[in-house]
C-alpha cells in the first residue's frame, strides 16, 4: 500500500491499479493542479472549492438556496444566446434594410398581356455557381456580370420562341447556391478573389441578380425565386465552429435582394431559413409538377452513377418528407441528366470558366452556361429543356 503525496491528502492506494492517480503528487495539493474550470472529483464530492463571484454584479452565492438562483439564471442566458439569431448575419440586415429605406427604385415596365390560356407553360431558368469574384486566367466578378446578362437575353430570347406556340406569363428562377465565392474557404484563396466577401453579398451580388430579375419583370408578368444555400456562403473559415449553421452568405445575399424588390408585388420568394439548422434544401410546385432543390454538395463524389442515386432514392421513398417528382442541383459545374426510374436528376453549369485546380486535379474543364427550361403545369411535365452557353 502507498499513501498519496499530495499534502494533507492521507488515501491508500494499490500502485499499478485502477486508482493508481491518487499517487500523482499533484493530486488534491490545489486547485491551480486540476485545470483551468476542472475539479478534481474528491473537491466535488466534499465541497472542498471556491465559487466564481457574478461577472455583472460582484457577488458570490454562499447557501444552496443562492447557488440555485444562480445556476437557474445561468441557464436562462444561455436559452436565449442560443435562441438569438447569429450576430453577424443580424448586423448584416440589419445595416442593409436601413440603407435600402433611404433609396428610390425606378418604377418596372410590365410586359404586354397576353390574352391567350390554352397550353400555357411556365419558364424556369436556373442560376447556379456564379462563384462571384473569383478569378481565373479569363473570368472575374466583371465577366460574370456580363454573362448574367447573356443569359438573361437568352431567357427572354427563348421564351419569346416559345410564345409563338402557347402563351409563357409566369417565370420560377432556381437559385441553387455558390452564387458567391467565399474567401476563407480553401487555403489561399485570398489570392484568387478580386472581392471580398463585403462586396460579394451587399454590393455586386446585390446589382447582378437584382438586374437579371429587374430584366425578368419586364418579361414576365409575374417571378417567383426560390433560393438555396452553396458551400461557399459558409461563414468563419474552414472549422465554420462558431457560427449558426443558418449563417450562410448566400443567404444573406437572397435576403438583401428579396428586401430590394419588397415593394414589387409581381416577385416573390422562397428563402429556406430558421436558427440552428443549414435549411439546405426547398422544393418548387408548379401546378402537377415539384422539383427538389438542393446546392449539390450533398453528393459526395461525381466520378460515378451510384452515389446520386443512392441519396435521391433515399429521399424519395421517405428521409424527405414532402414528395417531389425532380431533383436539381449545382455545385459540380457540368450541365448534366442523369435518370432514375421516374425522377430526373439534373445539375446545372456554371458562370465560371477556365478553372485552373480542376485541369490539374481533375483533368476537367467545362464551358460556362445556365439552364433554362419549360414545365407544363397540368401535364406536370417538363416540355422543353436549354443548356445556355455563355460563352
Amino acid at each position: 500500500m502507498k499513501t498519496c503525496e499530495a499534502e494533507g491528502c492521507e488515501v491508500k492506494f494499490i500502485s499499478k491499479t485502477h486508482n493508481q492517480k491518487y499517487g500523482d503528487p499533484r493530486c488534491r495539493k490545489d486547485l491551480d493542479a486540476c485545470g483551468e474550470g476542472r475539479i478534481c472529483r474528491y473537491r466535488l464530492e466534499s465541497g472542498d472549492f471556491p465559487v466564481e463571484e457574478d461577472p455583472i454584479t460582484g457577488d458570490r452565492p454562499n447557501d444552496d438556496f443562492e447557488l440555485r438562483a444562480a445556476y437557474n439564471k445561468l441557464v436562462t442566458e444561455y436559452v436565449k444566446l442560443k435562441d438569438k439569431k447569429d450576430d453577424l448575419a443580424g448586423a448584416v440586415y440589419e445595416a442593409v434594410e436601413s440603407e435600402l429605406g433611404n433609396l428610390n427604385f425606378p418604377k418596372i415596365t410590365q410586359p404586354k398581356k397576353d390574352r391567350r390560356t390554352k397550353g400555357e407553360e411556365v419558364a424556369v431558368a436556373v442560376l447556379a455557381d456564379w462563384q462571384l469574384a473569383k478569378v481565373t486566367p479569363d473570368y472575374n466578378s466583371e465577366i460574370c456580370e456580363d454573362r448574367v446578362e447573356i443569359f438573361a437575353q437568352k431567357v427572354v430570347d427563348l421564351t419569346n420562341i416559345q410564345r409563338e406556340d402557347h402563351p409563357v406569363k409566369k417565370l420560377h428562377v432556381w437559385v441553387l447556391g455558390d452564387i458567391v465565392e467565399g474567401e476563407l474557404i480553401f487555403p489561399g484563396q485570398c489570392f484568387l478573389v478580386d472581392g471580398g466577401l463585403y462586396r460579394q453579398v451587399t454590393v455586386d451580388g446585390p446589382r447582378i441578380m437584382s438586374t437579371f430579375l429587374k430584366t425578368m419583370l419586364e418579361n414576365f408578368e409575374s417571378v417567383h425565386v426560390s433560393c438555396v444555400i452553396g458551400n461557399h456562403g459558409a461563414i468563419g473559415g474552414r472549422s465554420k465552429r462558431d457560427h449558426d449553421p443558418e449563417t450562410n452568405a448566400d443567404r444573406m445575399l437572397y435576403r438583401i435582394v428579396n428586401l430590394m424588390f419588397e415593394s414589387e408585388p409581381r416577385i416573390t420568394f422562397d428563402i429556406p431559413d430558421g436558427g440552428g439548422e443549414r435549411n439546405w434544401y426547398t422544393i418548387d410546385r408548379i401546378g402537377e409538377y415539384s422539383c427538389l432543390l438542393c446546392h449539390g454538395d450533398q453528393f459526395r463524389s461525381f466520378g460515378s452513377f451510384h452515389p446520386f442515386q443512392k441519396k435521391v432514392y433515399g429521399w424519395k421513398v421517405g428521409a424527405i418528407k414532402e414528395d417531389f417528382k425532380d431533383v436539381f442541383c449545382g455545385h459540380w459545374h457540368t450541365p448534366t441528366k442523369m435518370t432514375f426510374n421516374t425522377v430526373q436528376l439534373r445539375i446545372a453549369g456554371s458562370t465560371e470558366s477556365t478553372n485552373t485546380y480542376a485541369i490539374e486535379s481533375l483533368a476537367a474543364v467545362g464551358r460556362p452556361s445556365q439552364h433554362l427550361q419549360f414545365v407544363h403545369p397540368q401535364r406536370g411535365i417538363v416540355t422543353a429543356e436549354y443548356t445556355c452557353w455563355l460563352d
